[in-house]
């Protein structure tokens, strides 16, 4: 119930829902830069994969030579040869 009015509320209002839920924000650039905003933590990272805690879900990041280029407690950036993101 509690969910669901936040939902409508931040709905009627036009808020950001990055905000109001901490959803996940991913920006890619091409194949070769990723932008991740409002994650949680850093749970594997190789070359080949980077997978991330969200406040909702697992994101994974695949590809070659990948490389975490800076992170925030907030944001992070990642290039490489960006092959996929999943969801899970």
């Amino acid at each position: 119930m509690k969910a669901k009015l936040k939902a409508e509320l931040t709905e009627s209002l036009h808020l950001p829902k990055d905000l109001m839920f901490g959803a996940v924000i991913v920006t890619a650039t091409g194949n070769q830069e990723v932008y991740v905003e409002n994650y949680k933590g850093i749970l594997e990272y190789s070359d080949e994969k980077i997978k991330l805690q969200t406040k909702s879900c697992y994101l994974t990041i695949t590809g070659r030579n990948l490389v975490i280029s800076y992170y925030t407690n907030d944001e992070m950036k990642i290039t490489g040869y960006i092959q996929g993101i999943r969801y899970s």
